[in-house]
């Protein structure tokens, strides 16, 4: 399937920069500002290149030269990071701006997160994306999906959670027609759609060529959604069933699958259903089905974003920290909505047992990964904010440490969140590496990444657009939604 329906998602292009100096000219672009003496680690896969300097004008790397070949002129202004790490911006595939509205564009911001992927779209989605493609607010460049089409009974019944729910084929396309016609980037499918309905939405979303993508439906295989053109597979979901020797037993169980109607506890039924499923799964993996699958996946355009900090946190809930130090930058009124779910979607009726068992299956999670990655797979890095103690902008760190964990390189993770996703979005001639001529979406570190890649945690500075945020801009930024979030 071509993703070229993603190639217009990230706002307005950045302006191309005409006669540009070539390689041997020793007559410098005009230039914003400088970044001096900094070891570029450009994320196209090559090693790091220490003292090096780039040039930025009109939101654009103009430049990018060792140091010692570079004479500034006086009056440019110039950032010294001499013994600092330059990487690209990075993207976080999978989040939700729910109730975090006020916040969520600084939030990612400060913490190097230059590109979103929201997975429920709504309105006000929609006029937070135009106002900061025209300048008027300073975030991320967005990605919007549809609100979540669902199966009926919805998981998110009776919920606050914004969702669409659709009872057969004919509606399920109207409300791709719909989507489409409001401005949303992709459709979002959910888990308890009918097959009907689901290959309704494949269809009708092939017609108006715009992608479609999310979770794989209950009563749908990988291997099929992968046929019908699914773009990107969130969370891993099915890819236990499928891999398991006893997969048609299971699929079975998942198909019995009921909600309790009337409730807000919808999701927490399904939630604790589906995971004795996957427990059984995991136990009875077959390596040969296995590598069947990640064979599709990997001779496939899509994508699997499996969401790690999301089961992290899904499946050790009994092991977080609870007094976290981010949650000082959320408002009150998400911090006591967290509490709540963890609460009574995540916890209530979780025996000892279940947890041993839970802290298994998240280690599961972690080999499976590094077996997809291994046949080839494209995974990229996404965090299911605003999950409970999934943090906007913060997590993507976790995400990329957890990528690790499962067996990628430093570098490896790193790709997931700049080069695969600009591959992916179609935009990789503008974003995704530090290269002359691309976007200047970058962040500045102050350690390697590529000897811990916990020091993509330890940011010095940002340029989102080709603005410069520095060190100490960040710190107030920091300052200000901390004070902000006091007030929500």
């Amino acid at each position: 399937m071509s993703h070229k329906p993603f190639r217009h998602l990230l706002g307005a292009s950045v302006l191309a920069l005409a006669g540009l100096a070539c390689e041997d000219d020793p007559v410098l672009p005009d230039a914003d500002y400088a970044l001096t003496h900094v070891t570029v680690i450009d994320a196209t896969g090559g090693p790091p290149r220490p003292d090096m300097t780039v040039l930025i004008r009109d939101e654009r790397i103009v430049e990018l030269r060792p140091s010692k070949d570079v004479e500034l002129p006086e009056e440019l202004k110039t950032v010294d990071l001499q013994g600092r790490y330059l990487i690209p911006g990075l993207a976080d595939m999978h989040i939700h701006t729910q109730d975090m509205e006020q916040v969520f564009p600084l939030l990612h911001v400060v913490n190097g997160v230059t590109t979103v992927r929201e997975m429920d779209g709504t309105p006000f989605a929609l006029e937070w994306r135009r106002k900061i493609e025209q300048g008027q607010l300073l975030g991320p460049r967005m990605v919007l999906g549809s609100p979540i089409i669902d199966g009926t009974p919805s998981l998110w019944q009776n919920s606050p959670v914004p969702h669409i729910a659709v009872r057969d084929e004919a509606e399920a396309r109207a409300r791709v027609r719909e989507a489409k016609s409001q401005g949303y980037d992709f459709i979002k499918v959910y888990s308890r759609l009918s097959r009907e309905a689901y290959f309704g939405i494949a269809d009708e979303a092939k017609q108006l060529g715009i992608p479609f993508a999310g979770h794989v439906p209950d009563r749908v295989t990988n291997a099929e959604a992968l046929e019908a053109g699914q773009a990107s597979f969130e969370h891993l979901y099915g890819v236990m069933y499928e891999t398991s020797s006893e997969e048609a037993a299971l699929r079975e169980r998942v198909a019995s699958i009921t909600l309790r109607p009337g409730t807000i506890t919808g999701y927490n039924t399904w939630f604790q259903q589906t995971h004795a499923v996957e427990w059984d799964a995991a136990r009875t993996y077959s390596p040969g089905k296995g590598l069947r699958l990640f064979g599709q996946f990997a001779r496939s355009p899509s994508a699997n974003v499996p969401t790690l900090a999301m089961h992290d946190v899904l499946d050790r809930p009994m092991d977080l920290r609870m007094e976290d130090d981010r949650l000082k930058y959320l408002p009150v009124s998400t911090v006591e909505g967290w509490k709540w779910q963890l609460e009574t979607i995540y916890l209530e009726g979780r025996s000892e047992e279940e947890s041993t068992r839970r802290r298994e299956l998240f280690q599961r999670r972690l080999a499976l990964v590094g077996e997809m990655h291994r046949a080839g797979v494209r995974i990229l890095a996404g965090t299911d904010s605003t999950t409970p103690w999934v943090f906007p902008g913060f997590s993507l760190h976790d995400e990329l440490a957890l990528l690790v964990q499962a067996g990628l390189t430093p570098l490896e993770a790193i790709q997931a969140a700049t080069l695969e996703p600009a591959r992916f979005l179609g935009r990789e001639h503008e974003l995704g590496t530090v290269e002359k001529g691309k976007a200047a979406d970058l962040v500045v570190l102050d350690a390697n990444p590529l000897d811990d890649i916990r020091n993509t945690t330890r940011i010095h500075s940002v340029v989102v657009r080709g603005r410069y945020i520095s060190e100490e801009e960040r710190r107030n930024m920091l300052l200000d939604l901390e004070t902000l979030a006091k007030q929500l």
